[in-house]
């Protein structure tokens, strides 16, 4: 049997090469951060929930009236919203697997920089919300969110600069449907927390709209070696909030309460094979072919396990203490 031992040096030299392809497609980014700017609604955590030293006798009584509205949140939805607090606090992670390869002086210094501006209203204005609203045992989560930063957020897939664009493609929309989601099933208790959520999935919309037309560009020049980053990322995604206390079980609340799980993520991939064109790519190499085929084989393999999860689902009860270890079924 021979044994493949990887060459650091190789694998440096491949990461150098599409950090090149990165460099070539510099043009396009250009104009495609030109539209996002141009489409952009910007906000501000402020214009939700106003926390100024002088406030007018209405804002302080809204303050109090959403205090009141939130009591009605139910459980399921408190662990959906410290998912999404926890991860969207998690930005520092991702700026920096971005910032790896897109050098100092370029456009890509400047759309990092514009889209981890965007990134951090999102966590602030959660956690804003969250102390407001007094919808958590706050030192709780406080807690989480700093092991959740101090253990970090390492992927197997940070050394290919294609990889970290098709993820970013999957993760962008996952997070926009959670989010959006969320704030659907919270609507009907709070509407200032559905307005929130809802203005933090137009954000995400826009950056997956941004990150998938850079993996197209690049699918146009480096076909082959991008259709084999694409089938390492594609099968199954880990979301980055995998290293933060309670992952598991947070993430089993929002897949039992229909905000996020397996047909949503199956739903993500048809669209980007779809939208990439990936049927349709040529001028392949045959590890090109290969990974061509089972990227559209991929649906189908979902499809089976959405399935299977959905007959083997039954109720379960959970406990968090950031709920005050209050058990709750799903």
């Amino acid at each position: 049997m021979e044994i493949v031992i990887k060459n650091p040096q190789s694998e440096d030299f491949e990461s150098k090469s599409k950090a090149e392809v990165l460099a070539e497609i510099e043009p396009q980014v250009a104009e495609m951060m030109d539209e996002h700017l141009k489409k952009r609604k910007l906000w501000f955590p402020s214009d939700f929930l106003p926390a100024d030293e002088q406030m007018s006798d209405d804002e302080l009584k809204n303050l109090e009236m959403l205090r009141e509205r939130a009591r009605g949140i139910d459980d399921a939805v408190r662990v959906s919203v410290t998912l999404g607090l926890l991860t969207e606090e998690g930005l520092p992670h991702f700026h920096r697997l971005i910032a790896t390869y897109l050098g100092d002086e370029s456009v890509w210094k400047t759309w990092n920089s514009i889209w981890t501006a965007e990134e951090d209203r999102h966590g602030g204005i959660l956690r804003d919300y969250a102390r407001d609203s007094r919808l958590f045992n706050f030192k709780c989560v406080e807690i989480m969110q700093y092991a959740y930063q101090e253990s970090g957020f390492r992927p197997d897939w940070d050394k290919d600069p294609y990889r970290v664009f098709a993820y970013t493609s999957l993760q962008e929309r996952a997070t926009q449907v959670t989010h959006g989601n969320t704030g659907k099933a919270a609507g009907k208790y709070e509407p200032t927390l559905e307005g929130i959520l809802s203005s933090i999935a137009a954000d995400e919309a826009r950056h997956y709209a941004f990150y998938r037309k850079v993996f197209k560009e690049i699918l146009k020049i480096d076909p082959a070696r991008a259709l084999e980053s694409a089938l390492a990322i594609l099968p199954s995604i880990e979301m980055p909030g995998l290293s933060m206390p309670n992952f598991k079980d947070m993430a089993d609340v929002v897949r039992r309460s229909g905000i996020y799980g397996p047909w949503d993520y199956k739903k993500i991939v048809e669209d980007v094979l779809k939208f990439w064109e990936i049927d349709a790519v040529t001028g392949l190499n045959e590890a090109g072919r290969k990974a061509q085929d089972k990227l559209m084989a991929i649906p189908n393999r979902l499809k089976q396990v959405a399935e299977y999860i959905d007959r083997k689902v039954d109720t379960k009860s959970f406990s968090f203490d950031f709920i005050y270890h209050r058990v709750f079924a799903v």
